[in-house]
């Protein structure tokens, strides 16, 4: 006799506000860990971070950033030479195609400068709506949920929002997470999946939450 599935785990309201508190006071001020130095290298950093390790962006992004920081020195610096600088990072020639495309986009349409809405980020090449949350929240303040592989698997996992596409684990977590954790809140959870909430081997001795 095999043992029918378990229904998907939904924390109660008051939960999920112990969750947040609990993450709000261990680290208050949580960052992403892609390297940047201003708007539009955050906005390129993100758009090389797709289905790339943070790290292995840094390594390529910072002699790069060191010399490119603008759309203007982006396009300058061409669609070969950029291959070369990014060529550590996966599905390389791609984003090297949609990075020039994007920075010439930006001076052409937005004066050089990183649109701060949603639809003008996803009108650039390279640019989906996870990495448009991304943007708004670090660069803009903006309270969205970008959600990447670790917060669908942690969000699912540990009953915080429920659903089988990122988007409607994105719904749900905005729609869950109490407005005064919710600038933080997808830095809080996917930096708790990726070092504590893992897939294959997760660390619950060390988990602020396990309890819950």
């Amino acid at each position: 006799m095999t043992n029918k599935a378990s229904p998907p785990l939904q924390l109660p309201a008051d939960k999920i506000e112990q969750v947040f508190a609990r993450f709000a006071k261990a680290n208050p001020e949580p960052k992403g860990e892609l390297d940047y130095v201003n708007t539009y290298t955050l906005l390129v950093a993100v758009v090389l971070s797709a289905q790339a390790t943070d790290l292995g962006v840094n390594k390529a992004t910072g002699p790069l950033f060191a010399r490119v920081q603008t759309p203007e020195q982006m396009v300058e610096l061409g669609e070969e030479n950029l291959r070369d600088a990014i060529k550590s990072i996966g599905l390389f020639r791609t984003k090297a195609r949609n990075v020039i495309a994007l920075s010439q986009q930006l001076i052409e349409q937005f004066g050089g400068e990183v649109p701060s809405t949603r639809q003008a980020l996803e009108s650039l090449p390279g640019v989906g709506r996870k990495t448009a949350n991304v943007v708004l929240n670090i660069a803009f303040g903006q309270p969205t949920m970008a959600v990447d592989t670790h917060l669908f698997r942690l969000a699912n996992r540990i009953g915080i929002a429920q659903g089988k596409t990122t988007r409607a684990v994105e719904e749900g977590l905005l729609a869950v997470t109490p407005a005064r954790y919710a600038l933080h809140a997808h830095h809080w959870l996917i930096l708790h999946g990726r070092y504590i909430c893992k897939a294959r081997k997760p660390a619950c001795n060390d988990c602020l939450i396990a309890d819950l």
